[in-house]
């Protein structure tokens, strides 16, 4: 199944919506929860690295590997290194991300790993790890043959978008789980930064939909597509 509109214009719109939803987490961690650090007294501001790496980890760097394959005007390899390159950057941060939530929990005295959010987390993260790793033994090096490629290739689609959604997902239940917390220990439920966090996770929601639409939609002339994962 595929759109008929061009990805290239769908892409304008991921990102948009993606530098939108950068700016938003920013915003909120460094003005709202004040700032980010590695190493602190303040064992929030250790936390607060998590929102940020994985929003712009996972969900906004994964989304514009997905979207490579079809908005980019390149050549076959070019993309393909290009699509390698993002989802690399996207698990490097993404697995930092996870590791600041353990420094914050452990240094603080908190349980891990008790949440569904916290559950879906260490899934996505192994899940996206091999398929990265799958994609880059069977696609890039050393490759498999071409049969394995023509067979994979569906299968490496499926699971990429399948994974895709699952992060976009665990990222909305974050950002209600960190709300609720954040409400219970006194914040205004109608206040400034409780609409910036709803507005924050509406932006995640519909950058992902939008980088599946792109993914489905039609790709330059000049694409080459005998072979486009996401």
């Amino acid at each position: 199944m595929g759109l008929e509109i061009k990805a290239l214009y769908l892409s304008y719109v991921v990102h948009v919506l993606g530098v939108a939803g950068a700016v938003m987490v920013l915003v909120w961690n460094i003005y709202f929860r004040g700032g980010l650090a590695w190493e602190s007294s303040n064992k929030n501001l250790i936390f607060n690295v998590h929102p940020v790496l994985m929003l712009i980890g996972l969900v906004i760097m994964g989304g514009e590997a997905i979207i490579s394959y079809k908005a980019l005007p390149f050549k076959k390899a070019e993309k393909k290194l290009i699509h390698l390159v993002l989802h690399a950057i996207a698990l490097i941060l993404g697995s930092i991300g996870i590791y600041m939530a353990f420094k914050n929990h452990n240094e603080s005295g908190l349980a891990n790993l008790y949440s569904l959010h916290s559950w879906l987390g260490i899934g996505v993260i192994a899940l996206y790890g091999i398929q990265w790793i799958y994609g880059f033994v069977v696609f890039f090096y050393p490759g498999g043959s071409s049969d394995i490629r023509r067979e994979s290739l569906p299968w490496h689609v499926l699971f990429g978008m399948f994974v895709y959604i699952l992060a976009v997902a665990n990222s909305a239940l974050g950002f209600l789980e960190k709300l609720t917390f954040l409400e219970s220990s006194g914040i205004d439920k109608y206040g400034s930064e409780a609409f910036l966090v709803n507005f924050t996770a509406i932006v995640a929601v519909l950058y992902g939909t939008f980088v599946l639409l792109t993914a489905l939609s039609r790709a330059p002339a000049e694409d080459d597509n005998s072979y486009s994962p996401i």
